[in-house]
């Protein structure tokens, strides 16, 4: 799985590593993002980053984590769990520690109860390794800056937001170091590369 604030780039990593597992470990790689995935997941998505609806104020943080739950549900019924019952691998552009990340650490969700959904939701399938782009939420605001598109409902938000979700991620990858890499997003293209070659090879 792949996870960072907005502007990290870890988006911009997923080809590649797509590639270098079908290349190198011999079996298909089913890509996807959350939330979204599945027809559901999508409709959701849109909801979520405020595609239907722009302007609404009545989601919520609690809001936002259930909405993110009931797509991650079909996402793992109907894309993951089928994906990995036929042998293949499967990336994702996020999972459930983007939850705990933006609404736990950004929104200040109760994190006990995201994990309690987390058990109910996933039944045990979880990630065997998690990338975390890193990067300073001031860099990473200018990099979305930078971009043409209009910025949704998450990347609009302040510094401080992010800086609470950088530091979930943080939190996370050291207290599962196995699980967990932090890749430093303000080093080169090419840096970022070798590095996680390196590290998916060792899998």
């Amino acid at each position: 799985m792949l996870e960072g604030i907005d502007g990290a780039g870890k988006s911009t990593h997923l080809d590649f590593i797509c590639a270098l597992l079908e290349r190198h470990c011999g079996k298909p790689v089913v890509r996807t993002r959350e939330p979204g995935g599945t027809p559901v997941g999508e409709a959701i998505r849109r909801i979520l980053l405020g595609e239907v609806d722009p302007g609404h104020t009545d989601i919520d943080g609690i809001t936002e984590t259930l909405l993110a739950f009931a797509s991650r549900r079909a996402h793992l019924e109907g894309l993951i769990r089928p994906a990995l019952e036929r042998g293949q691998w499967v990336v994702s552009d996020r999972f459930t520690d983007s939850t705990r990340a933006y609404q736990g650490g950004g929104a200040g969700v109760d994190m006990a109860w995201i994990d309690s959904l987390a058990h109910l939701v996933e039944e045990g399938c979880g990630p065997d390794r998690v990338y975390v782009f890193d990067l300073p939420a001031e860099d990473a605001a200018r990099r979305r800056g930078g971009r043409n598109a209009d910025q949704d409902r998450f990347e609009s938000r302040d510094c401080e937001y992010f800086e609470r979700v950088r530091a979930v991620y943080g939190e996370r990858a050291r207290k599962c170091p196995d699980r967990y890499r932090i890749i430093d997003s303000r080093l080169s293209l090419r840096e970022i590369q070798k590095i996680l070659e390196k590290d998916i090879l060792s899998i």
